[in-house]
């Protein structure tokens, strides 16, 4: 025969194991969208920052090198 004795808590800490499981189901949740948003700022961020450099700042100050124009490569 076996020797086999009920878990008084056994109940309890299931119920409190699958609370726990969906606090972190919704956190998870809420981080994935924190994190497809800071994805998105940091993507329109890039784009500006783009866009300054290109038509805002004076050549002396960009960042992406400018391609020789026909002047520059005709020197005598």
């Amino acid at each position: 025969m076996l020797n086999w004795r009920r878990d008084p808590g056994y109940e309890q800490r299931m119920k409190q194991l699958r609370n726990e499981i969906e606090q972190l189901r919704l956190e998870n949740a809420r981080l994935a969208k924190l994190n497809a948003r800071d994805d998105a700022l940091s993507a329109k961020r890039k784009a500006f920052l783009s866009y300054v450099d290109q038509h805002c700042l004076p050549d002396e100050f960009s960042s992406t090198p400018l391609p020789p124009t026909a002047t520059d490569s005709s020197s005598s």
